[in-house]
């Protein structure tokens, strides 16, 4: 038995979508729980439109999501003179040949098809013609002599037995005329010589594994396997696109969406393990398998990551918490403070309260990560002669207070609510919009900790208050 190996073949033609993180994520835990490799190859033979940025932003994203792959990544354009030495095998054997229609015999031929109202497919003028009858100002392509009778099958690993007829694939182009190898050609050699056991990819490259059958059938390789994963559709049950918000690891990493809680949420899209929904990585790794994918599409609901997320961060460690929150606000607003660290380490118990993302965690802690309140102005307006006196009363009261507790501070509040003819919230309510700068927030006895003694009476002795 080969030991497996699996691929993911992104281009760096755009930015990582998240299908093809999906993708990525299934070929490396399918290779890890099979204890196989994944490799990294970057289909960049499309010159104009890979870019060196795009490149990078696929390794970061892999990298972030806590996918590794096994040596370097392999790079297609380097093996071009692979590719061409395998067409050349192709020419010689008899399965591929020269055809020298010219473009505007092609495009003639593909306006007679869709007055007819059918699919365009190459007529196959030149498969059997002789060298001799080639014109001299034309520069051939080369296509590939695909079959042209029966029927082929494909056991996919996720869709069952798929069967075509043969004569819906045309004479495919494998060789353009200027000297550079498609997409079929190349990804098959790259696939033999890289040694994939198995390839795992989405299903609208099926009609691509039935062309690349035929090429491994033609240079007598053995085959890989092949699985194809339904693609991912918006809430709506439309094709999921790079052009969708929300469609790289990027839109979900800016708004605090953490690694883990999207790897897990990605895993659950389309694959099923008993009636489990929170998967470790161990655990994924373990249990994952190509039979509990699913045969229909998926819909990439937003409400349910951010739920999975939510539990990600009720249920982690508060200092692994603490540090992603910390990178997340270096990456994306201001770094924390030193001087504030510790108070929001002790604080996240309950910033992290009905919290669905970091930014949320970020937006909870700002009264105190800012050194000077800002103001919700309509809130403000909440502070009238009998909100001032509850201010200043209490901070008459509070200077005495030696230990900062609930139930040190609770007697105050009681009193305060008692003196001023009020109940909790008429206490409550002024006493954090002076300390946070809005009526929303976190629970005053929280507030007041976390902030501790001498910053609670700076904010409550500003002179607006007065």
């Amino acid at each position: 038995m080969k030991k497996v190996a699996t691929r993911f073949a992104p281009s760096p033609t755009g930015p990582l979508h998240i299908g093809g993180v999906r993708t990525a994520l299934f070929n490396w835990l399918y290779s890890k729980n099979q204890k196989g490799e994944f490799h990294l190859r970057i289909e960049d033979t499309d010159k104009e439109r890979s870019k060196d940025e795009y490149k990078d932003q696929i390794i970061k994203s892999l990298k972030w999501i806590g996918i590794s792959y096994d040596g370097d990544e392999y790079i297609q354009s380097k093996k071009i003179e692979d590719h061409v030495k395998i067409v050349n095998e192709l020419l010689k054997n008899g399965c591929a040949y020269k055809c020298y229609c010219s473009s505007e015999e092609i495009e003639e031929q593909k306006k007679r098809a869709k007055q007819k109202k059918i699919p365009y497919i190459y007529d196959r003028k030149w498969r059997d013609k002789k060298e001799g009858d080639a014109p001299k100002d034309i520069k051939p392509v080369i296509r590939f002599k695909s079959k042209i009778g029966g029927t082929s099958q494909l056991k996919d690993l996720v869709q069952g037995d798929v069967e075509i007829d043969n004569n819906t694939i045309e004479d495919f182009i494998i060789l353009r005329n200027d000297g550079t190898p498609t997409y079929n050609l190349s990804a098959s050699v790259d696939d033999y010589q890289m040694k994939m056991t198995h390839i795992i990819r989405g299903d609208d490259h099926k009609i691509n594994t039935f062309k690349q059958i035929q090429i491994y059938q033609a240079m007598k390789w053995e085959l890989p396997f092949f699985a194809h994963i339904p693609l991912i559709h918006t809430i709506e049950g439309k094709k999921l696109s790079k052009r969708d918000k929300a469609s790289t690891l990027d839109d979900y990493s800016k708004i605090g969406i953490m690694p883990d809680a999207l790897r897990n949420y990605l895993l659950r899209l389309g694959w099923s393990y008993k009636d489990k929904e929170i998967f470790t990585l161990d655990e994924s790794i373990k249990h994952f398998n190509l039979e509990g994918i699913g045969k229909s599409p998926s819909k990439l609901d937003m409400s349910r990551i951010l739920s999975m997320n939510e539990h990600y961060i009720k249920n982690i460690d508060e200092k692994d918490l603490f540090n992603q929150l910390n990178d997340f606000c270096k990456l994306y607003k201001n770094e924390i403070k030193s001087d504030k660290k510790e108070k929001i380490k002790r604080s996240l118990t309950f910033l992290k309260n009905k919290a669905k993302t970091l930014e949320d965690i970020f937006n909870n802690s700002q009264y105190i990560m800012l050194d000077e309140v800002n103001f919700n102005q309509d809130d403000f307006k909440l502070i009238d002669n009998k909100a001032k006196k509850v201010i200043s009363d209490f901070n008459t009261q509070f200077g005495n207070v030696n230990k900062l507790s609930k139930e040190t501070l609770e007697p105050i509040v009681n009193e305060l609510i008692k003196s001023n003819n009020t109940n909790f919230k008429g206490v409550g309510q002024p006493l954090r919009i002076a300390l946070t700068g809005s009526k929303f927030g976190p629970g005053i006895y929280d507030i007041i900790i976390s902030l501790g003694k001498e910053e609670v009476i700076e904010r409550l002795n500003n002179k607006i208050f007065n």
